[in-house]
């Protein structure tokens, strides 16, 4: 019998984690047919290529060009980079899996409050992302992640490859961030796209527990075999130094939000992360750490070396 694709949205992957690269590749290794759905066809889809997926270019927020996508398609993940457009995209999605026979959508989200309280405008737009998939009632599995290790370090590599610290607006070292490695997350999405259909609307937490700055710097420290000082930084330098860099207003917004809400919680309140139950449940094993994370990523602090 023909197994049907997997369709993965955010398949070419980006600079924010490339959980939808990772899903594809787990897939395509347990030999499970992938759908990359992808914004341009580049080098990128050609890699996707090579690994055996079927790629097909489209836009998220065309309904024609996404239903095509899910034509006979079973189960999906959904993955919208920290960007405009993400309400639209999700809506456009959840119309168009609703109007096919897709029984399963794995929808990246990221940690939210219960409520439609949330600390930044992005995260608001993710709290109403999950109510669009349940309403459209299309198994929506809601993997809401802290902030991934892939983030740290790209914000990092770039303050230590200019000044040789980690100057970033967290707070004090003793600050402690929440966080997961985007690869882990990939891993749990396999798992929950190739198991026996989990209920609409369940929620699956995902933190590898919590590293302070001084934590962060050490892990560092021993990677690049010198010493690192973290150095707290404003909100607007860092802003500064991320538009000059080209990140785009919707995620300088969402991050100095972020920032400022992680670096001002109590200390009691950050005392209660720790690793969540769901790795050992999906993957069987715990979520790697951030230094064995950095470990095997060492190869991509040569700019920092060679400083």
């Amino acid at each position: 019998m023909t197994v049907a694709p997997i369709l993965v949205t955010g398949a070419a992957g980006g600079s924010q984690g490339s959980t939808g690269f990772h899903v594809t590749r787990l897939l395509l290794d347990t030999g499970r047919p992938v759908r990359a759905f992808v914004h341009r066809l580049d080098d990128r889809s050609d890699r996707l290529q090579a690994l055996g997926a079927d790629v097909v270019e489209g836009d998220l927020g065309n309904f024609r060009s996404v239903a095509d996508a899910l034509a006979g398609i079973r189960r999906a993940y959904f993955a919208y980079p920290v960007q405009e457009g993400l309400l639209e995209a999700a809506a456009t999605f959840a119309s168009a899996a609703r109007s096919s026979d897709v029984e399963q959508v794995v929808n990246l989200s990221q940690w939210l409050q219960p409520t439609g309280e949330q600390p930044t405008p992005h995260q608001a737009r993710h709290w109403l992302v999950e109510q669009i998939f349940d309403w459209a009632d299309v198994g929506a599995v809601h993997l809401d992640a802290t902030v991934f290790y892939e983030n740290l370090c790209t914000w990092a590599l770039a303050s230590l490859t200019r000044a040789g610290v980690i100057a970033l607006p967290w707070g004090p070292e003793s600050t402690a961030i929440p966080m997961v490695s985007a690869q882990d997350v990939a891993r749990v999405a396999a798992a929950v796209l190739t198991r026996p259909t989990l209920p609409g609307g369940t929620v699956i937490r995902l933190m590898a527990g919590a590293v302070t700055n001084k934590e962060s710097a050490d892990a560092f420290s021993q990677i690049l075999n010198r010493s690192v000082d973290y150095v707290e930084i404003s909100e607007k330098q860092w802003a500064s130094a991320a538009s000059e860099a080209g990140v785009n207003a919707v995620a300088i917004e969402h991050l100095t939000h972020l920032w400022r809400y992680l670096r001002t919680l109590p200390p009691e309140y950050q005392a209660l992360y720790h690793i969540t139950d769901a790795f050992e449940d999906f993957i069987g094993e715990p979520p790697e750490s951030l230094a064995h994370f950095l470990r095997a990523h060492k190869d991509s602090f040569a700019p920092a070396v060679a400083r």
